[in-house]
């Protein structure tokens, strides 16, 4: 074990046992989760990598939940990149929801907590508590396959740049995030593209026009076919596993300027353009939530 009681290395937490600790008590931070009965229950990954070892990550979440004690959401640009360079995986490792069930539950159960936990009261006088998805959900909720998987769909090759800026938005890594679109290289970031000149222009409602951006380009997408119309080069396969074996002897990641990922390949700045005009487009025409239709219970 490490420092605090942590687990030395990462290891597989089946899903179907996760619900037997996440108690209300355990969401709500007042109750401690039964570190003994969660490695029973989890399997080792049978590989000695170096990079499954826990400390690293453990060191991420410790200077995160320091350095943004003041504003938690903003962790998240921070995080993601760093997360995404320490554990080095192929998209199939990382498809694993067994692995980010241990890393939550085992490793780093207080970032959750920190990250997650609502910062106005329950309306029925309940114990504020986080949602279970933040501890064992899809990728696109659970609280750290989300970062590492905004990551990898947001990077430009070993560019992390890109990552920043979606990740600053809560609008568009929560919701761009379960886009199928954004499997697609050019489109992921052109899609960032937009957001970053929305933001430099100080646009009104900065987070409708981001949800407004993400409906247009799936709703595009379903007749569009991104793919086609921009061509990207798939990525280099070699590279990312060069990459990932580095991981062995690489340093820890920095913490005052971005890491570098994999050199797999970068998008194709002609694709990259033609999307960036084509969702600009998009965005200007693609109509805002109106907010004063509200529910009688709202009004």
């Amino acid at each position: 074990m490490t420092r605090s009681g942590t687990p030395e290395r990462l290891a597989l937490l089946p899903s179907a046992a996760v619900s037997t600790y996440l108690t209300s008590g355990v969401r709500a931070g007042q109750e401690r989760l039964p570190a003994a009965a969660i490695l029973r229950a989890s399997k080792a990954i049978p590989h000695d990598s170096a990079r499954w070892d826990t400390a690293p990550v453990r060191e991420l979440v410790d200077e995160a939940m320091y350095r943004f004690a003041g504003s938690r959401a903003s962790a998240d640009a921070w995080l993601a990149p760093r997360l995404h360079a320490t554990l080095r995986m192929t998209r199939s490792e990382a498809a694993r929801a067994e692995l980010w069930n241990f890393l939550a539950l085992a490793v780093a159960p207080d970032y959750v907590l920190w990250r997650h936990l609502p910062v106005r009261e329950s309306r029925n006088d309940t114990a504020k508590h986080v949602s279970a998805p933040r501890f064992s959900g899809p990728h696109f909720t659970q609280a750290f396959a989300r970062l590492w998987w905004a990551a990898e769909m947001f990077r430009d090759g070993h560019d992390y740049r890109p990552v920043e800026i979606a990740c600053g938005n809560q609008d568009m890594i929560n919701t761009g995030l379960r886009l199928d679109a954004i499997d697609h290289k050019p489109t992921a970031l052109a899609m960032v593209r937009v957001l970053k000149r929305l933001a430099d222009s100080r646009a009104t409602r900065l987070g409708d026009r981001v949800n407004a951006l993400c409906t247009a380009v799936n709703t595009a997408g379903s007749t569009l076919m991104y793919d086609v119309i921009a061509p990207h080069d798939a990525p280099d396969r070699g590279a990312l596993a060069q990459w990932i074996e580095e991981a062995e002897v690489a340093a820890a990641v920095p913490w005052d300027r971005l890491p570098d990922g994999p050199e797999d390949g970068t998008a194709l700045r002609s694709s990259l353009d033609l999307l960036t005009v084509m969702f600009e487009g998009f965005s200007s025409a693609a109509p805002l939530r109106d907010r004063d239709r509200l529910r009688p219970s709202e009004s």
